[in-house]
């Protein structure tokens, strides 16, 4: 695992420690869980696009026109 360093403010800083606490975690597990969410959700995202691009143009209905009612129903 590789260290990193990073700068806040120490009251900020002191604080987080201390909700960590609370938590029964600590700081840099916090910051650990973080960092995954955040990578995960530029991840997400990207796949979130890919499909949208997959299912762009690919509906067809045979020609067949809905009705407001028929597109609304659930």
């Amino acid at each position: 695992m590789k260290n990193i360093t990073l700068s806040a403010d120490e009251n900020l800083i002191e604080a987080a420690r201390r909700r960590a606490a609370a938590e029964h975690t600590t700081l840099n597990a916090q910051f650990r869980l973080w960092l995954d969410n955040y990578v995960r959700r530029e991840q997400q995202a990207a796949e979130a696009m890919r499909v949208i691009r997959d299912l762009q143009g690919g509906l067809f209905t045979g020609g067949r026109t809905f009705t407001r009612d028929e597109m609304n129903e659930r």
